[in-house]
């Protein structure tokens, strides 16, 4: 077996406790910010705002605050990760031996109930001398030992049953324990965890209203027969007959006045998909490095951008790279992309479906293409790949490149494509940004020239760039704010955030247009949506310092709103301070809803992150 990874830019993330963003070129440093949940600090401007242990991974048979004797695992192979495991068995776990060296599982052979929850009265438990005939074959066709008398005394509310909807979190949770406590393990049979009850999850956390794929099939007619379908899907998968289908193409606008192209998947094709990440995830989150916060469990784009305030506030940071990767999502090379999937999965039936999926192209106006690169934007499956292929390209070379080559302090953020880089010496931001664009070039990737440039920030830079005669520091947009040096009235450094002025603008755009298609409705119906959508732009953008921002929003709403009704008729007699009225019934005031950044911050890397 192999458990060493082939390619020469594979390094380990770092395993320490602590701000993980703001590493400096110190080993024990911090890697990248990360969270935990602790009190809750908030900001002067507002008005309200486990590990596993071997107990709690008994595939839903033992609570998580049952006392038992030492854990016995299912009988299965010798050897860890290796398909000779049992066949109903979580087949990643290496063999844990109880006290007395014997490994095995109470409770009767053939019977559905196991007694595992703690010592009875009896002096010791009975173990079974027969080993199984073959060793691939399940369990239960070992001889298992009897369980201790008067086992279950301290057990609270535990299945007397076992299942597979109460084994399946346990089992994954197995897989994360493995790849936590071994980074170079290889998976070889993980498609078993896509069970017919996760295939099931997976339809009911879809979208009622997602737009159909090519097999144009909707929510609701799969829904219609929905425990004979996924039980047919389930079937097709598992005996190689599934084949994915095309995505089917479309197009949204962007800023820049462009066309984003989107793939739309068939139904079926998002529920494995989905079923799949979930699995995947148990083993690539614990590889993944604390500055990557896109599309992954647990974290937001604000964390990302609290990450990003606070090591420019309490690191050494002077310069910073604000970098994009043009048209990552349709350049990613498939061949390295299996390479790296490679270097954790062995399992060849999930990686023929990741394959599948990759090259099963994309179909539109009745016209299939082959996909020969990249992954399509609006599949499930595609910001785990997206972040897996960063991860091995960017994120391993970018955190060994700060500890071994950087002279200076090193901050890094990443979500999705989409990174900012702060550094101490220009020097090391240019030589950073020189060796990036070789790194990303071997990997059929590039920077984009126009999102990418180097910028002067950071709390001295206004004062160095206005001895230089050099005026204002620059700003840079990350996650939609604009990031501004500014100083507060007591003259200290302020790192404000403004809603990009693009975006803003977008979105009165698409207000303006919607209103035109609603200004025949009710005014009720009609505020009560535009009440919605104002809450829903302030739940982002009312982070602190941005209070103008969302005031001039809510004024233009509240102006595109008065125009809209005065069309309505000519005999309209709509007048602002009848507007007013209106919009003060249906339209929230802007305040605050965030704390700030570097308090929230402080709060969620208190002790150890539960991410990591």
């Amino acid at each position: 077996m192999e458990w060493r990874m082939k390619e020469p830019h594979i390094e380990g993330p770092a395993t320490h406790d602590g701000p993980e963003s703001c590493a400096t070129t110190c080993e024990g440093e911090g890697e990248a910010l990360t969270g935990v949940r602790a009190g809750w600090v908030l900001s002067r401007e507002i008005s309200q705002s486990r590990a596993p242990t071997r107990l709690s991974d008994a595939e839903g048979n033992t609570d998580r605050d049952a006392t038992a004797s030492p854990w016995l695992g299912p009988a299965r192979s010798e050897t860890p990760c290796t398909p000779g495991s049992s066949m109903r068995e979580n087949r990643e776990v290496p063999r844990l031996l109880a006290a007395d060296g014997v490994a095995g599982r109470t409770g009767k052979a053939d019977g559905r109930t196991s007694v595992m929850h703690g010592r009875g009265k009896s002096d010791r438990p009975v173990v079974p001398t027969k080993s199984p005939n073959k060793a691939g074959q399940p369990a239960a066709e070992a001889a298992e030992g009897r369980g201790l008398a008067k086992g279950n005394t301290d057990q609270q509310n535990g299945p007397r049953t076992q299942s597979r909807v109460h084994g399946a979190p346990s089992a994954l949770e197995r897989v994360r324990e493995v790849a936590r406590r071994d980074r170079k393990a290889k998976f070889t049979t993980l498609m078993h965890h896509v069970t017919v009850e996760r295939l099931s999850a997976a339809f009911h956390a879809l979208s009622r209203s997602a737009a159909p794929g090519v097999d144009g099939v909707t929510w609701e007619q799969y829904a219609g027969n929905l425990e004979a379908n996924v039980r047919d899907l389930h079937t097709r998968l598992h005996r190689g007959a599934y084949r994915a289908r095309p995505s089917r193409r479309a197009y949204i606008p962007k800023a820049d006045g462009r066309q984003r192209p989107l793939g739309i998947a068939a139904l079926e094709d998002k529920l494995v998909q989905r079923a799949v990440v979930e699995v995947l995830n148990a083993v690539y989150e614990t590889d993944f490095l604390g500055f990557s916060y896109g599309f992954r469990p647990g974290r937001s784009q604000h964390q990302a951008l609290d990450a990003l305030s606070a090591g420019i506030y309490l690191k050494k940071v002077n310069w910073v790279l604000d970098a994009d990767i043009r048209g990552f999502f349709d350049a990613i090379d498939h061949g390295w992309m299996q390479k790296f999937l490679e270097h954790r999965i062995e399992d060849t039936r999930l990686l023929r479906l990741v394959q599948k999926w990759l090259a099963a192209g994309v179909m539109e106006d009745g016209k299939w293409t082959q996909s020969k690169e990249g992954t399509p934007q609006g599949a499930t499956v595609s910001p785990l790949l997206a972040n897996l292929y960063l991860h091995y390209v960017f994120d391993l070379w970018s955190q060994r490149w700060r500890k071994r080559v950087a002279r200076g302090e090193v901050i890094i953020v990443r979500y999705a494509d989409d990174f900012v880089v702060g550094f101490q010496h220009r020097s090391d931001a240019e030589r950073f940004w020189r060796e990036l664009r070789e790194r990303l070039r071997s990997f059929a990737l590039e920077l984009h020239p126009e999102k990418t440039r180097l910028i002067e920030f950071g709390l001295y830079a206004a004062e160095r760039r206005r001895e230089r005669d050099q005026g204002r520091p620059e700003t840079f947009n990350f996650l939609g704010f604009t990031h501004i040096c500014a100083r507060t009235r007591t003259g200290r450094f302020l790192l404000k955030r403004r809603t990009m002025r693009q975006r803003m603008r977008d979105k009165l755009r698409e207000v303006k247009t919607e209103l035109q298609r609603r200004r025949h409705q009710p005014l009720p119906a009609q505020g009560q949506w535009l009440g919605s959508l104002v809450r829903g732009y302030f739940a982002y953008h009312a982070v602190p310092s941005n209070v103008h921002t969302l005031q001039a929003f809510r004024t233009q709403v509240t102006r595109h709103w008065l125009y809209a009704l005065r069309r309505r008729s000519q005999r309209d007699r709509m007048t602002w301070e009848r507007m007013r009225e209106l919009s003060g019934r249906w339209l929230p005031m802007p305040r605050i809803l965030h704390p700030w950044p570097i308090e929230r911050f402080r709060v969620r890397t208190q002790g150890k992150s539960p991410v990591r």
